[in-house]
C-alpha cells in the first residue's frame, strides 16, 4: 500500500514538473514528422505534445529555396508579427511582436539586396505579402534560419505560424492550429529554440 502511494505521488510530481516548465517559459520546442506522414509533425512543448504542419517536401539537411522543403536544425524564435483584429494573443508574449499592415512583405528573390528580409510593398522583386486572405500568418513568428549570415539559395520565409484545416503542408514552415499558438505565446521568449529533429 505505501509503495502505491509513492508512485502515485511520483506521477503526479513528474505532471506538476512539466506544468511548471510550461507556466515559466519554454527554451526548446521539438519538432519531428509523424511516422507515415513526412508533411506533418509533433511539436513536443515541455511535457505536452500538438499536431503541426511541416513542409511539403518534408524536413531537409540541404533546404533550398523553392524545395518546400522544413529545414533540419535548431532556429531561434527571433520576433514575430500578428493581425491585432484577428488574433488579439500577439500581445501575449514576451517575443518582440510587430502589428502586419497592408504594406509589409518580405522578399523571396535569393539575388536581391533584400533576399530574405521584410520589405515594404509596393516592392520590385518577388515577395510574399505578409497580410494574407487565408490567415496563416495572423499570428507569424520569424525563426533565425538563414538570416545572419544570409546564404543565396538556402531559403527565405521560414516561420512559425498557423495551419490550415488539416494540417496539409507548407512551404518549409512549421504551423500549428491558431488555438495552439495561443497557448504557447506566453511562454516564447528570444531564447527559446525550435529544434526540427529526426
Amino acid at each position: 500500500m505505501i509503495c502505491s502511494v509513492a508512485r502515485s505521488y511520483k506521477k503526479k510530481r513528474d505532471r506538476n514538473a512539466a506544468g511548471a516548465i510550461l507556466r515559466k517559459g519554454l527554451r526548446v520546442l521539438t519538432v519531428r514528422a509523424r511516422p507515415g506522414n513526412p508533411s506533418q509533425g509533433l511539436l513536443q512543448a515541455g511535457g505536452t505534445v500538438f499536431a503541426c504542419a511541416l513542409g511539403r517536401g518534408g524536413i531537409s539537411a540541404g533546404k533550398r529555396e523553392g524545395d518546400g522543403a522544413t529545414p533540419l536544425g535548431h532556429m531561434r524564435i527571433l520576433s514575430g508579427y500578428f493581425r491585432g483584429d484577428q488574433f488579439s494573443s500577439g500581445r501575449k508574449t514576451r517575443l518582440a511582436m510587430a502589428p502586419i499592415g497592408p504594406d509589409l512583405g518580405w522578399c523571396e528573390v535569393p539575388d536581391d539586396r533584400n533576399y530574405n528580409r521584410p520589405v515594404k510593398i509596393p516592392y520590385g522583386a518577388s515577395h510574399e505579402r505578409m497580410r494574407r486572405d487565408d490567415r496563416l500568418y495572423d499570428a507569424c513568428l520569424v525563426l533565425d534560419w538563414n538570416l545572419a549570415p544570409r546564404r543565396r539559395g538556402r531559403g527565405s520565409a521560414i516561420f512559425f505560424h498557423l495551419a490550415r484545416p488539416g494540417f496539409t503542408p507548407t512551404q518549409g514552415c512549421v504551423a500549428v492550429t491558431a488555438r495552439t499558438m495561443a497557448r504557447l505565446l506566453p511562454l516564447l521568449s528570444d531564447r527559446t529554440v525550435m529544434k526540427v529533429v529526426r
